[in-house]
C-alpha cells in the first residue's frame, strides 16, 4: 500500500540586514557573515522567500532576487510588527567565564528575552575579553534571536571593571546582586514591576569589597538557595525567575 505524500512548509530563513529603509526603498542587502551563512551554509537560491531583521521590533518578508560574489539582494514585500518580544526590559550582567561558557550565558539570556546583556572583569574573574571574543559573543545572540523567533538580538558590551558594570544600570527600577555569600534574599522577585538588571559572578565569584559596593547602589542581595550553583548556572536561573515573576513565561 503506498503511503501519503506528506510536506512539511519550511519556515523562512531569518538574517539581520543593515540599512534597511522601508517603504522608501523596497531593496535590502546581505554582506558580511550574513550572506556568507545564507550563501554557503543555508544554500539560499534566487527566489527563496526569507525574513530580514534590523533590531527595530519589525520583521520584513522579502524575495531573493540576486545572488552575487559578496552580496545577496532581496525585494521587500511586505512588514510585520512582532510581538515576542519582552515587554519589560532585562538587563543581564555576569563576569567573564572560561572557555565557551559566556557564549552559553548569552545564548540562554538571549532565548529568554534579555534585552541588554554586559560582561564585566571583577577581583576574582580569571577569563579575558578582547575585541574578537566580544565580537563572538554578538554573533551568539545574533543567532539566538533569530533561532528563537525574535525580532531583536540584544547587545553585548564588556566593562573592565565591575564599577562600571553596576553604574550602567543605575537606571533600573529593580536591580538585583546574586551572590553566593548572601543569606537571604534583600528584594521579593515575586512582586516586581518594571526594569530589572541582573548581575551574576564569575567561576571565582564576588569579593566583599564588591558586594558592599553594590550595596551602596542600590542594588539587593540575591540568594538562588543552599547549594552552590555553577556561574553559567546561575545566570541563566536568574534570568528565568525575572522573566517569569515579569509574566514573560507565562
Amino acid at each position: 500500500m503506498d503511503r501519503p505524500c506528506v510536506y512539511a512548509m519550511s519556515t523562512p530563513r531569518r538574517f539581520f540586514a543593515e540599512g534597511i529603509n522601508y517603504p522608501e526603498s523596497l531593496s535590502a542587502y546581505l554582506t558580511g557573515e550574513e550572506f556568507t551563512h545564507a550563501k554557503a551554509v543555508l544554500r539560499v537560491a534566487t527566489g527563496d522567500e526569507i525574513i530580514l531583521l534590523d533590531n527595530s521590533g519589525k520583521e520584513y518578508t522579502a524575495i531573493v532576487d540576486k545572488i552575487e560574489k559578496s552580496r545577496l539582494s532581496a525585494h521587500i514585500t511586505g512588514v510585520n510588527a512582532q510581538n515576542r518580544e519582552p515587554s519589560t526590559p532585562l538587563y543581564l550582567l555576569f563576569g567573564a567565564l572560561k572557555g565557551d561558557k559566556s557564549e552559553l550565558v548569552v545564548q540562554k539570556a538571549t532565548e529568554l528575552g534579555a534585552g541588554k546583556i554586559g560582561v564585566f572583569s571583577s577581583q576574582f574573574c580569571s577569563a579575558y575579553m578582547n575585541d574578537n571574543k566580544l565580537a563572538r559573543l554578538n554573533k551568539v545572540a545574533r543567532e539566538a534571536a533569530k533561532q528563537c523567533l525574535r525580532s531583536r538580538a540584544p547587545e553585548v558590551v564588556y566593562f573592565g571593571d565591575i564599577s562600571s558594570a553596576l553604574s550602567d544600570a543605575g537606571d533600573y527600577q529593580n536591580k538585583l546582586f546574586f551572590c553566593e555569600f548572601a543569606h537571604e534574599s534583600g528584594a521579593d522577585i515575586s512582586k516586581m514591576q518594571g526594569p530589572v538588571a541582573i548581575m551574576v559572578g564569575s567561576e571565582g565569584g564576588f569579593s566583599v569589597e564588591e558586594a558592599s559596593l553594590a550595596e551602596e547602589r542600590g542594588w539587593a542581595a540575591m540568594t538562588l538557595g543552599k547549594r552552590i550553583l555553577r556561574a553559567e548556572t546561575a545566570a541563566v536561573a536568574a534570568c528565568a525567575l525575572a522573566q517569569y515573576a515579569l509574566g514573560e513565561l507565562k
